[in-house]
C-alpha cells in the first residue's frame, strides 16, 4: 500500500537524495574500459586445457632426455660433436680403404652381410675401431635419412693448421715452399682433388678461406684418397692478408686464370718458393686476390667449347708442371 512505511526500502535515508548531474563527470568510465582479448583456454591456469598442455610438455621433455641418453650410449648424432657421418657400404668401405680417420663404425643389428661388409669389418678389426651394433631407426637418425645399407662411420672434425705451419713444413723438407691456395672454391670434392694432387706432386699444404669456402669434410677426405691425412690444410680469416704474409716470407704468388699472360708450362717462377692460387670454376679469382698475385698464369685449352677447368683439374695440371720444372733444375 502506498505510504506504508513498514515496507523495506519504502523510505529514503537522510542525505542520500540524488541531485541533478550535468554530464557524467567521469562517472562510469572505468566500467566502459575493455579487459583485453580473452586468453586461450590452454593459457588459463584454472582450465583443464592448461593442465593438458603442461602434461604434454612434461612428456616431450622426458622423451628428449630418453633420446639423449640413447645418443650417448649408442653413438647417435648428438654424440658426434661436429663429426661427419659417412653412410652406405661403398662409401664406408672407400673411407676405410683410404685411411680416413674413423672414430666409430655403426653396423645394423640385423644386417645381411656381403663381400663389402665383411671387408669393412675386417679393416675395422685391424684398426681397432669401435664397433657399435645399432638399430635401423637409430641409423636413420644418425645419417639424417640417407641410404645407409646398414653401415655408417663417424669422422671427427678436422684440425686445421696455420699459415706458419705450412712454411715450417717447407723448411723441414729442405725444398722451396709450394702451397696451393683456393679462392672461392666451395665444393669439398674439389678440395679433396686438390689435396690428392698436392700429395702427389710434393706440395707442402693447402690454404683455404675460413668463410664461403669448402672445408675438410668427409667428402673431401674420400676424394683425397688419404692425402688429407698427410697434407696439412690451413684456414685464413682473410685470404688476401694471408697471401701478403706469404709474400713477406719470400713466396711468389701465382694466380691461375684463363686470361693469364703466361702459360703454366712456361712459368719462370716454378723453382722459387711459390703459392698457386686457384679460383672458383664460375667466377675465377676475386679482384683483391688477383691484385695480390705477382703473375697470373693460364692453362691452354685446345677446345674452345670448354671455357674452364674445375679447381681440382687446374691445380693438378699446374702442380705437375711445377714439379717437372723443379726436377729438371735439380
Amino acid at each position: 500500500m502506498a505510504g506504508n512505511t513498514r515496507r523495506p526500502g519504502a523510505t529514503r535515508k537522510a542525505g542520500t537524495k540524488k541531485g541533478a548531474q550535468v554530464g557524467t563527470g567521469g562517472h562510469g568510465r572505468k566500467a566502459l574500459q575493455g579487459k583485453g582479448p580473452t586468453p586461450k583456454a590452454e593459457d588459463r591456469t584454472y582450465h583443464v586445457a592448461y593442465k593438458r598442455k603442461q602434461e604434454a610438455e612434461r612428456r616431450k621433455a622426458a622423451e628428449a632426455r630418453k633420446g639423449a641418453a640413447k645418443g650417448v650410449a649408442r653413438g647417435t648424432r648428438r654424440a658426434t660433436d661436429g663429426a661427419e657421418v659417412v653412410a652406405g657400404r661403398n662409401a664406408v668401405l672407400e673411407a676405410l680403404r683410404t685411411d680416413v680417420p674413423v672414430t666409430a663404425l655403426h653396423v645394423a643389428s640385423r644386417i645381411d652381410h656381403d663381400d663389402r661388409t665383411r671387408e669393412i669389418l675386417q679393416i675395422a678389426a685391424g684398426r681397432g675401431l669401435a664397433l657399435l651394433e645399432t638399430t635401423k631407426p637409430e641409423l636413420d637418425r644418425l645419417t639424417d635419412g640417407q641410404v645407409h645399407q646398414g653401415v655408417a662411420v663417424q669422422v671427427p672434425p678436422y684440425e686445421y693448421a696455420d699459415v706458419d705451419d705450412l712454411l715450417d713444413a717447407a723448411e723441414v723438407s729442405g725444398r722451396p715452399a709450394l702451397i696451393v691456395a683456393l679462392d672461392g672454391v666451395t665444393d669439398p670434392r674439389n678440395l679433396g682433388a686438390v689435396l690428392r694432387s698436392a700429395g702427389a706432386f710434393g706440395a707442402h699444404g693447402v690454404l683455404v678461406p675460413e668463410r664461403r669456402a669448402a672445408g675438410v669434410t668427409a667428402s673431401a677426405w674420400k676424394v683425397s684418397a688419404g692425402a688429407a691425412a698427410h697434407v696439412p690444410v690451413a684456414r685464413a680469416t682473410n685470404l688476401t692478408r694471408a697471401l701478403a704474409e706469404l709474400k713477406k716470407a719470400g713466396c711468389f704468388v701465382v694466380g691461375l686464370d684463363g686470361g693469364g699472360d703466361t702459360e703454366v708450362g712456361d712459368l719462370q717462377l716454378a723453382t722459387e718458393p711459390l703459392v698457386l692460387v686457384v679460383g672458383s670454376e664460375g667466377k675465377g679469382l676475386s679482384r683483391l686476390v688477383r691484385e695480390s698475385c705477382d703473375v697470373v698464369a693460364s692453362i691452354p685449352i685446345d677446345d674452345a667449347a670448354v671455357e674452364s677447368l674445375n679447381a681440382g683439374v687446374a691445380a693438378g695440371i699446374t702442380l705437375y708442371e711445377v714439379a717437372k720444372a723443379r726436377r729438371a733444375e735439380s
